[in-house]
């Protein structure tokens, strides 16, 4: 009977330590770097390097925001209107993006495993409500940008921008962020570096989000 209490226990100070304490890796990561070393790719390393809110362009964060959940500043954890929206186009048979927010990605790939169960479901609410409860929106955007998956084995902002823009995320324009947030959430099927139609129709729908919500203005938002 002990046991889910120990475990609530534990959720609960993980989320308040990292409020605080830049995660070294997420589970994201590590299933990445097992997956590559079981499949003898033992030279594989996973490219991560943390990158604090204010050293990275403030272009960043507001494309993240405008492409995957623009009410960020305003819900909970969980955009009832999104979600609902999604819930009937799929009934209609339109295949569209979830309603998932960006602090229920930041839960999943903190803390989770991929893959789809009622199980895995649960348990990324109740670390969704935790971080929300725990964390300021400018830490989950924060962490959000640093683990997020930008190209197989590419793990945050600053990676990315070096990998792909052979510069520092602090660098990054405005086109240069939109087209890494527009390859999201299939950053293995879709490239920054070889970006097709889609990409490119997206990146340029993302940055007239990114003007509509307030350009970089919007971080005052959530300050």
């Amino acid at each position: 009977m002990a046991l889910p209490f120990l475990w609530l226990a534990a959720t609960v100070l993980q989320v308040a330590v990292l409020r605080f304490v830049d995660p070294p890796f997420s589970a994201f990561m590590a299933a990445r770097q097992v997956q590559a070393w079981g499949e003898g790719e033992l030279g594989f390393r996973v490219a991560y390097d943390w990158c604090d809110l204010e050293d990275m362009s403030s272009s960043v964060p507001v494309a993240l925001v405008a492409s995957e959940d623009q009410n960020f500043a305003e819900h909970f954890g969980f955009d009832l209107k999104a979600i609902e929206k999604a819930r009937k186009n799929n009934a209609r048979g339109r295949k569209v993006r979830g309603g998932s927010t960006i602090s229920q990605q930041t839960a999943k790939n903190l803390f989770l495993w991929s893959g789809r169960s009622w199980v895995r479901k649960g348990i990324e609410a109740w670390y969704t409500l935790l971080i929300e409860a725990m964390w300021p929106k400018h830490r989950i955007i924060e962490v959000y940008a640093n683990i997020a998956e930008f190209g197989d084995g590419v793990y945050g902002a600053q990676a990315a921008a070096r990998t792909y823009y052979r510069k520092d995320a602090a660098r990054l324009g405005p086109a240069e962020a939109a087209r890494m947030a527009a390859v999201l959430p299939n950053p293995k099927r879709y490239s920054i570096a070889r970006p097709g139609p889609y990409v490119q129709r997206r990146a340029n729908a993302i940055q007239r989000q990114m003007r509509y919500i307030g350009g970089n203005g919007y971080l005052k938002q959530i300050d």
